[in-house]
């Protein structure tokens, strides 16, 4: 993962929130001069992610922790696997070690999850896309945790995408009506953003490609025979996406309709963090 100024910024203001005015746990027993070293080790199977901002947490707190990597980012990883071992003050990695397992847990459960559901759809030309439940301040980290479980990600935030929403719809007065001015605010404004268009119903599909001038629809709660139907009407004219209530159950009926794309909520917000632990080694 390249480390921006922005993911720095986030990383230092999570430091922040945990350390306050100091670890006084670690100060308060181990001599400043103590030097340690410490493993990171898998107690669960899955994906691992994030061992770049592992590297960056620990630069933060202390620059001269030395990491010994053995594994990387999209690596299946089983229990009692050592993915890196650390060596510097111990102070200091104890100061690091709950922010490093935050990130890392988090990611590698997320990884986790989204390559399962990869797997599901393995034989299909359906591409899976997350969303944009995420945990505030974290979406950085999180979507790319999915792009390392083999998935893709939908728009980033509200900015560099259009989604014509149910509440949109009804607030603009119809379909026809919102895309309309979607179309006219792009204009005014310069832009020259993709416009996507939720459906409720067969009908609506209809509505969208008869007006035209998006680039995608969304069938919205459609049941896999729907999303068929949905896919014959739409015929390639603009690109499909099926979303809500698709769970590991009816992925796989989702993934051989034809659609383009499915996006999954729970990639992102029904997760459970991956088992880690950072260890001392006693030497």
């Amino acid at each position: 993962m390249k480390i921006s100024e922005e993911i720095q910024q986030l990383i230092k203001m999570t430091l922040a929130e945990d350390i306050g005015d100091g670890d006084h746990s670690s100060l308060s027993c181990i001599p400043e001069n103590v030097q340690g070293e410490m493993k990171l080790l898998v107690k669960a199977d899955g994906i691992l992610c994030g061992v770049d901002v592992a590297r960056e947490v620990l630069r933060q707190v202390d620059d001269t922790i030395q990491m010994e990597q053995y594994m990387n980012d999209g690596d299946v990883i089983h229990k009692g696997d050592i993915v890196f071992r650390l060596r510097g003050s111990a102070q200091k990695m104890l100061t690091a070690e709950r922010t490093v397992l935050n990130f890392m847990q988090r990611m590698s459960g997320i990884a986790t999850t989204t390559h399962k559901y990869v797997e599901m759809v393995k034989g299909t030309t359906v591409t899976l896309l997350d969303t944009r439940k995420t945990t505030p301040n974290m979406r950085i980290f999180e979507k790319y945790a999915v792009k390392v479980g083999g998935a893709q990600n939908h728009r980033f935030g509200l900015f560099d995408m259009m989604m014509l929403k149910d509440n949109h719809i009804d607030f603009a007065g119809g379909i026809e009506k919102a895309i309309d001015a979607a179309i006219a605010y792009q204009k005014e404004k310069g832009l020259h953003l993709n416009i996507e268009v939720e459906t409720r119903s067969l009908d609506d599909v209809r509505r969208v490609l008869a007006h035209g001038g998006v680039q995608r629809i969304m069938f919205d709660n459609f049941t896999p025979e729907q999303v068929c139907e949905g896919v014959r009407i739409v015929n390639h004219q603009m690109e499909t996406e099926a979303s809500g209530g698709i769970t590991d159950e009816t992925l796989h009926d989702y993934a051989v309709t034809g659609v383009d794309f499915i996006s999954i909520g729970a990639f992102t917000h029904h997760i459970a963090s991956l088992d880690l632990s950072l260890k001392t080694v006693i030497l």
